[in-house]
Order: C-alpha cells, then sequence, then structure tokens
C-alpha cells in the first residue's frame, strides 16, 4: 500500500509540474485572437485535432482532446517526406554520401536506362525528371504490392525521362524513394530500421515508424506513422539548428541545406493544389523566404498533418489531426499563422 501511495503522489507531482508550466507558458503569450480564429476554423479542421506550437524546448500551446491527444498516432502521408530528407542528410552529415552524388552510382539501373545525371539532391527536390504516374498506372501501383525498396526502385529506373534533371518540378513519391534506396545500399542495412535507429531513437520519437504490417517495401515519402508528441521533437531540432537534448541530430550545415530553395516558378510543372504559389527546398515547401533561403517551412499531408518551422519568429506550429487536408484546411492553417506571428511580435 506504501508502495501504491508513493507512486500516485509521483504521478500527482509530475502532472502538477505539467500543469504549472503550461500555465506559464500560456501567461507568456495572449492567444485569444488565436482561438477565435481556431473557433472560426472548426468546421473545416476538423474535430479530432491536437495543435501545438512551440519554441526550442517548451510548449507554448496545447489543444488536444481526451480521444485524440499527443500520444494519438496516426499516417502522416507527404509529411514524412521532411522525415526522410534529414535523415538523408544524416548520412550526408556522416561522409558516406553527397547530396550531388549521382544516383548511377550507387543504382546500376539507373545507368542501364539511361538516367546517369540524377543527383539525391534532385531526388530530395522533386526534379528528377522521371515521367510521373498517369492515373491508370495510379491504380497499377495501389494493386501491386512491392515486397522491397529495391524492387519499387528498380521499376521507378524504368520509367520514362519527361524532363533532364532540374529542368522541373514535378511533386510526387519517387525521388524520396530512390534517396532512401541509395542510402540501403550505402549502408547494407533497411531504410525503416536505420531511419529508427540513427533519427527517431536518438530524438525520443518511440511511436514514430516506416515499418509496414503486410510486409510491403516502406515508403519513404509518405509511409511514415507518428504522433503529436513525437512529430513536435523533430520540428524542435530543426529550429535548434540540428540540435535536441545535448545532442547533434543534424549538422548546422545540413539545416542549412534544408533552408536552400531548390526550385524557381518557372520550374513549378506539377504542384498539389495546397502548394500553389509556394516553391520547394529539400523534403518541404518554403513558406517564407529571404533571398535563396527558407525563413519558414512546412510539409503539409494528405491527412491534415500540418508541420512549420518558422526561424524567423523562433517557434513551431503543429495541427495533427485525421481528416483529409483539402485546398480550405490549408489556406486555414496558413491564416492561423499569421494570426499567431502578430500575437508573438507583439511581446
Amino acid at each position: 500500500m506504501a508502495h501504491k501511495k508513493t507512486s500516485n503522489c509521483l504521478k500527482f507531482s509530475i502532472l502538477f509540474f505539467f500543469m504549472l508550466l503550461l500555465q506559464f507558458s500560456y501567461a507568456q503569450n495572449n492567444w485569444q485572437a488565436f482561438e477565435k480564429k481556431l473557433t472560426e476554423k472548426k468546421k473545416i479542421l476538423g474535430e479530432d485535432l491536437v495543435v501545438l506550437i512551440a519554441n526550442k524546448d517548451s510548449i507554448l500551446y496545447l489543444k488536444q482532446k481526451p480521444t485524440f491527444t499527443t500520444r494519438t498516432a496516426a499516417p502522416i502521408a507527404s509529411s514524412s517526406k521532411w522525415l526522410t530528407a534529414a535523415f538523408v542528410l544524416q548520412l550526408v552529415d556522416e561522409g558516406k554520401i553527397s547530396l550531388d552524388d549521382r544516383v548511377s552510382k550507387y543504382l546500376p539501373e539507373f545507368e542501364k536506362y539511361g538516367k546517369n545525371y540524377i543527383t539525391i539532391r534532385n531526388c530530395l527536390s522533386h526534379t528528377t525528371g522521371i515521367q510521373h504516374e498517369s492515373p491508370r498506372l495510379t491504380k497499377i501501383l495501389d494493386r501491386k504490392k512491392f515486397q522491397t525498396l529495391e524492387e519499387e526502385v528498380n521499376f521507378i529506373a524504368s520509367r520514362e525521362i519527361q524532363n533532364n534533371p532540374g529542368e522541373a518540378f514535378r511533386y510526387n513519391g519517387m525521388g524520396l524513394n530512390i534517396a532512401a534506396r541509395v542510402v540501403e545500399v550505402v549502408t547494407k542495412k533497411k531504410f525503416d530500421m536505420l531511419i529508427r535507429q540513427k533519427l527517431f531513437v536518438p530524438l525520443g520519437m518511440r511511436n514514430t515508424t516506416f515499418s509496414t504490417l503486410d510486409g510491403s517495401a516502406p515508403n519513404p515519402s509518405g509511409g511514415a506513422k507518428s504522433t503529436a508528441a513525437d512529430y513536435l521533437k523533430f520540428l524542435q531540432m530543426l529550429l535548434n539548428n540540428g540540435k535536441f537534448n545535448g545532442l547533434t541530430i543534424l549538422s548546422e550545415k545540413s539545416v542549412g541545406e534544408l533552408l536552400k530553395i531548390h526550385t524557381t516558378p518557372d520550374q513549378m510543372k506539377q504542384v498539389p493544389k495546397a502548394g500553389e504559389g509556394y516553391l520547394y527546398a529539400l523534403g518541404s515547401w518554403v513558406v517564407e523566404a529571404e533571398g535563396d533561403r527558407a525563413t519558414s517551412l512546412t510539409s503539409p499531408g494528405l491527412f491534415g498533418t500540418f508541420p512549420l518551422v518558422d526561424y524567423k519568429n523562433e517557434y513551431v506550429l503543429l495541427f495533427f489531426n485525421k481528416s483529409f487536408l483539402g485546398e480550405q484546411k490549408a489556406d486555414a492553417y496558413m491564416e492561423i499563422k499569421k494570426v499567431i506571428d502578430t500575437e508573438l511580435n507583439k511581446n
């Protein structure tokens, strides 16, 4: 009985400390305008929603439901791309690959099909020039279950070339998967296991995975499952120039690569509705920029996940839910961001 009382007291103390921390954080900012905008957009945003605002080491705002919390796991679709891009840059930090290495150096299939000049940088910025799937081919891909990433990428290598590498931006799932396969070849380890070891474990992202339940190939461009609590750690690491809890996850140089704008307006040939009007970096969209460097980045997912890092105003924003993104929702997120910027700049 004494042990049980001690355990309960400890739990209460932790909860009380967390509540005090939140109260202190809330006290630093007046979130009335922000909450008013959330209420205004409630119908568009949906019911099952976690909203998080944080700086480098503290939560500034948290909104969640008892049935959908920061620990609720859900598919994050294209928000996976940011994770994969950062992971590839970890290998760059280790000197095992370079962003400007040709893919064919590691994957002979690309040389076999005349795709010698595609680089890893092209893969992370959707500028490979490889023909994007037609609606008919998409149905074929939906039916076909690739057993390995190698099998899928060899299939991609056989596709037609639509543009020379670097000429045109076409948003799709091919480039990130090619880059992830390069990492598999270099390390001789499976992508889903290695990204867990190198990125997720050091960040404490215990509930994030690319592994599949049916034995099919992992999808580095859109197949991760995560939680709001986990993804927040990734965003805070990026805001802190690659560091998290005293560990260097990414070098400042690699974070700088993630901030570089890799496209121009005339290159944007195939863009989803939510991305219209924006340029692209590596694994993420450029929301705001100064010169050729982003000051704000996002990597929204089809199922409504919207992560954002604002380097200028020094905060991260995360909407985490289970409903489709849609153009209206994307616009709502950007409207809400403007309100946050205004509120933070008052203090």
